[in-house]
Parts: C-alpha cells; structure tokens; sequence
C-alpha cells in the first residue's frame, strides 16, 4: 500500500541565526510523526498562489505552529493586542491551504497555532493574549521544557478527539499566549482546561477535521501518537 503524502507546512523566519538569507525552518518531531505513523510528508513553502496545486498532490495537511500570531482583523477584531506578531505571507498560504482542504474534504491536523487558524477558517475569533482575558489562567507558556506535561485538558465524550484518545483526560504540553475564543458554525469544542480555554476543535462535517493547542508531535501521551496514527489512516 502507498503512503499517504502528508503536506507540513513550514515556517519562516528573516535573515540572521541559520542563514545571513531568509529561511524555512521546522522541528524534526513533526516529520518524524508523520512517518512513525505511516505518512510520506512533504513540506511545504509559503507560496499562496500555488495552494491548488499543492492540494492536488497531497492526502491530508498539517498546520502547524510558531512564535507568532494571525492579524486580529482576519477575526474581526477592532483593536490589536501589542503581545501580536504577525507573518502575514505566511498566514496567507496557510489560510489558502487550509480553506482549500477543508473544501475538498482533505484530512486537516491544525496543531497550536495551526489550530488558531483553522478555528479563524471555520469561523471563529481568538483570545489575543490569555493573561488579559482569561482570570487565573493556567501558565499556557509553560515554563518547564516542551518535552513535559504543562497541564491536563479534559477530552468531552462523544467527540472525534475522545474516539481517537479513548480518554477523558490528556497531559499536555503547552506554548500558546492566544487560544479560541469562539468557533464558527457547527464546529465543536472537544477540549478544554480547567481555567476554561479551548484547546481543542473540530468540525463534524468533515471526514477529519481537527485541531490541538497543544504539540502532539512531542509525544508525551499514547493520546498523542494516536492523534497522528488516525490522521494518516484518515489520509489513505
């Protein structure tokens, strides 16, 4: 049997660190998922013009994370919180990619970030920044490594993330200071922390169609290998 191909998308950061040029970057861990679970990923550079053609060579897409933010005004929203960053070239291919596989009914994993777009995709709005918002939040940027546990997030019954888990409760890792705020019709909330924050989303009238706050590509749960392993079957 072939392997799915499983589009990744990148990110990107300016001249300096790696290169004295702009540059892609992306964790080994999430290639590494995609491939213990049986996937062929391929990684995918922010070019918005090509996002068909993209999506007619993969099987299902990941969206994944980075240290910053999408434009409060793709959401709606009037003001901008100054903790926001944006990479606006590259939330624009993401956007595309991602509305262009929920279109076409291909397997989506929004992972962090990744899962901050796709809820904006559907619908939704965001949090700008957990702290202002949110009375005795959790520490969302964890202060121990990504490797651990930061906190525990509560799976609801009756949902995608809870047949794919089998579990009510995850310990999860955790490096977000945005999260969603609302969700766009018919999309469902399947995961949240006791502070109240969403960490979880997906829309049943999709194949597969979900999102993480947290980076199951660390690892730290059998729930989170087994995120990975029913996205891939989704793909096949």
């Amino acid at each position: 049997m072939s392997k799915p191909v499983i589009g990744i998308t990148l990110d990107a950061e300016p001249p300096g660190g790696y290169s004295k040029l702009p540059w892609y970057a992306l964790r080994e861990n999430y290639v590494n998922a995609v491939r213990r679970a049986g996937g062929l990923p391929i990684l995918l550079p922010h070019e918005p013009e090509e996002a068909e053609a993209y999506l007619a060579r993969i099987d299902g897409l990941v969206v994944t994370g980075g240290a910053f933010d999408i434009d409060p005004a793709l959401f709606g929203a009037e003001s901008r919180h100054p903790t926001v960053t944006t990479k606006d070239r590259r939330t624009r291919f993401e956007w595309a990619i991602t509305e262009g596989a929920v279109e076409r009914d291909l397997p989506v994993l929004g992972i962090c970030g990744g899962q901050q777009l796709l809820n904006v995709v559907l619908g939704g709005t965001l949090i700008q920044h957990i702290p202002d918002e949110i009375a005795n939040a959790l520490a969302h940027e964890q202060p121990n490594p990504r490797t651990e546990p930061g906190h525990t997030v509560r799976v609801a019954r009756g949902t995608l993330l809870f047949d794919i888990c089998g579990v009510e409760e995850l310990e999860v890792n955790s490096a977000h200071h945005q999260a969603a705020k609302t969700v766009g019709p018919s999309v469902v909330v399947n995961a949240t922390t006791r502070d109240g924050v969403i960490e979880g989303i997906e829309d049943p009238r999709r194949a597969f169609c979900l999102g993480v706050q947290w980076h199951p590509e660390y690892s730290i749960s059998v729930g989170d290998d087994r995120i990975f392993d029913a996205f891939v079957a989704a793909a096949r």
